[in-house]
């Protein structure tokens, strides 16, 4: 049986890694063994950190929620305890928003969560 050497379809595959390793620090953008290992590990951490990464931005939405809470007398559980009897629908994100960006509306928001607590 004929030696199979590398021809077009091994050079594809081998580019395409190469490609998605630039960038990286020596050999890992060189030579096609490191590199597939490099690229690897990096695809992994990628899909890993996708799921990470909402987690992340809902804890770091909680904690602007529970400090302008805090600055508008009411604690987080309360405040959300309390935005729900009221009927009052917004999701962290907006309320984080509005903590930062808007405090006197994120106040009277606070200050209907008060009364229906």
């Amino acid at each position: 049986m004929p030696r199979a050497k590398g021809g077009y379809k091994t050079r594809r595959r081998r580019k395409k890694i190469l490609k998605l390793a630039r960038g990286y620090v020596g050999g890992k953008s060189k030579l096609f063994r490191t590199a597939t290992e490099a690229v690897d590990r990096a695809l992994r951490y990628a899909y890993r950190d996708r799921r990470t990464r909402k987690r992340d931005f809902r804890s770091l939405w909680i904690v602007r929620i529970n400090a302008a809470a805090r600055i508008n007398g009411i604690t987080y559980s309360r405040f959300m305890q309390g935005l729900s009897t009221a009927g009052i629908d917004l999701n962290r994100k907006v309320l984080a928003d509005m903590a930062v960006r808007d405090p006197d509306g994120f106040a009277k928001i606070a200050e209907m969560a008060k009364a229906s607590s």
